[in-house]
């Protein structure tokens, strides 16, 4: 999972699904997110730790192209900005470490995607033990919740994680994930736009003046 992480998540004007099993809610929920190919929303993120007790919040935009395009920025904290070009992942977090950019190529495996509801909806039954997780209404939207948990030998970035999938489109609305460390994020969009159109300069990156470049 890239730092920051984030969901890719939509919203879309279908026809209300029934209630279902488990199977079910997890089968729509596959279905609707390939048929997502771009989308852009408002991010809201909260991360605890709890071995410090604190809890950070950070809202932004995020737009994103499948596959390989993807770019948040932040406005709390104003100027953090996260892309992905296509080959290259680019990292600008001035609010933690200013006047450094870390750039790392994009690669496969676990936690390697930018396009963060692909590893909950990718072969989800090959890597995870899925059960009912509870009805739940988000940011005003009817939601059924799975919880995920990686099968025996899985390398997942998330020791355990929870999804609410949307009773309307199938979309998943939010998602909260930990890791080994115990860190806990939540992730929830707004005013989303599901294949609508997004800017091709959001998914370049300019290197600040007198920036240090780190590669990772």
């Amino acid at each position: 999972m890239i730092r920051h992480s984030l969901a890719i998540l939509a919203v879309g004007a279908f026809p209300a699904f029934a209630q279902g099993t488990p199977d079910a809610t997890l089968d729509r929920a596959v279905a609707a997110w390939r048929d997502v190919r771009t989308i852009r929303a408002n991010i809201e993120q909260t991360v605890v730790n709890p071995l410090t007790g604190r809890s950070v919040v950070s809202r932004g935009e995020v737009q994103q192209r499948r596959p390989g395009r993807f770019a948040v920025r932040f406005t709390d904290p104003a100027g953090d900005v996260i892309v992905a070009d296509g080959s290259t992942l680019w990292l600008y977090l001035p609010s933690t470490t200013p006047g450094q950019v870390i750039k790392s190529r994009l690669g496969e495996g676990p936690g390697s995607s930018v396009d963060l509801t692909e590893q909950f909806l990718a072969q989800p039954r090959e890597k995870y033990d899925v059960v009912d997780a509870g009805a739940e209404t988000v940011d005003g939207r009817p939601t059924h919740a799975l919880r995920l948990t990686p099968k025996p030998g899985r390398k997942m970035p998330f020791v355990r994680a929870k999804v609410w999938v949307d009773d309307r489109d199938g979309l998943v609305r939010q998602f909260e994930s930990t890791d080994q460390s115990g860190i806990t994020r939540k992730v929830k969009l707004s005013s989303v736009r599901v294949n609508a159109g997004v800017s091709d300069a959001a998914f370049t990156f300019t290197i600040p003046k007198g920036a240090k470049v780190v590669q990772q």
